[in-house]
């Protein structure tokens, strides 16, 4: 026997989203995948089949779409597989559960630890009003507990790093979780460092504009491209003055690329030059060393030249030589 689902009640029944989604999943899930989740909350109330095929007639969705969404939402714990299908994931239990860690250390804490955690919880809360209007995700905690840890920030860069992600309208794990790690492997722990890294990088970035524009280049520098000048400021330690007498040297080459000028700085580096004037004086003795050269190579060649002659006047001698015997 088939039962029907009475209209009547599908008219006035409700599908509850709870809280925590909106706070801790919503801002990374991408609209298709998005869409799918939330029609498989529905058909879940009602136990009802899944098959790819239907899901993509009634989304409009390709099946491809649907079968990379189901993924997406398998690896963000949002469904779970299970032999006979999939199951709605319970998203209060699972961060409950991700929560609750047994404090197994000592309960006590010395004045200074309790002064910086104090400090440590201004700070999150700064965050949570700030740039979450005071609904920041339980998950958030945990993290921002460990970034603490992981890159030793102070509570002043932790509050920046949200600001920076937030004004990109970037304020998701992932990318807060990138920007993070790229401030660690810098080493920037202060506000100091941070501010001097952000002199830096503006430095840096400027570089970047200027041998795109001397170069011709009105698009974007490839990731590529950006890496040899990364590589020129910061590992070599050149300034512009430097790298533009590396620019002058393709006047004469047609069509120069990244390549050509990363071999000729990487030769000034590793004849351990590091001034213009350094560089000027290495210039002219190359110069000098390839006159001389050519030079050289002249005067080889014009004897060579002469002593090809010379022998053939003496073969021409003793031929004329032997004529006159015979001759006799």
């Amino acid at each position: 026997m088939k039962l029907e689902q009475n209209e009547k009640q599908l008219l006035f029944s409700e599908t509850l989203i709870p809280d925590i989604f909106f706070a801790e999943h919503l801002s990374k899930i991408p609209g298709d995948y998005l869409k799918i989740y939330l029609y498989l909350v529905f058909l879940s109330k009602y136990k009802k089949d899944i098959k790819v095929n239907d899901l993509s007639k009634k989304l409009s969705l390709p099946v491809k779409t649907i079968n990379d969404g189901f993924k997406f939402l398998e690896d963000n714990n949002l469904i779970l597989k299970k032999t006979t299908g999939y199951i709605i994931v319970d998203l209060q239990e699972f961060t409950l559960n991700n929560l609750y860690k047994p404090n197994l250390e000592q309960s006590t804490q010395s004045i200074e630890q309790s002064s910086k955690n104090q400090t440590r919880a201004k700070a999150i809360e700064h965050i949570n009003n700030m740039y979450f209007q005071g609904i920041m995700g339980p998950s958030w905690y945990n993290d921002i507990d460990l970034w603490f840890k992981k890159y030793n920030f102070d509570e002043q860069v932790m509050i920046t790093l949200f600001d920076y992600c937030y004004n990109r309208s970037a304020l998701h794990k992932n990318y807060v979780q990138a920007v993070a790690e790229a401030w660690g492997a810098n080493k920037i722990h202060t506000w100091n460092d941070l501010d001097l890294y952000d002199q830096k990088q503006e430095k840096l970035n400027k570089i970047k504009n200027t041998i795109a524009k001397k170069l011709g280049k009105h698009g974007n520098l490839t990731q590529y491209e950006e890496a040899y000048i990364e590589n020129w400021v910061l590992d070599f330690g050149y300034e512009m003055n430097i790298i533009e007498l590396a620019l002058k040297r393709t006047t004469y080459k047609q069509n120069p690329t990244f390549e050509y000028l990363n071999n000729i700085i990487s030769d000034w580096h590793e004849h351990n030059l590091k001034t213009p004037e350094e560089i000027q004086v290495f210039l002219e003795q190359r110069k000098k060393q390839n006159r001389d050269l050519k030079e050289m190579k002249s005067k080889v060649s014009k004897a060579n030249y002469e002593q090809r002659q010379y022998n053939n006047l003496d073969f021409l001698y003793a031929n004329n030589m032997v004529e006159g015997d015979n001759n006799v």
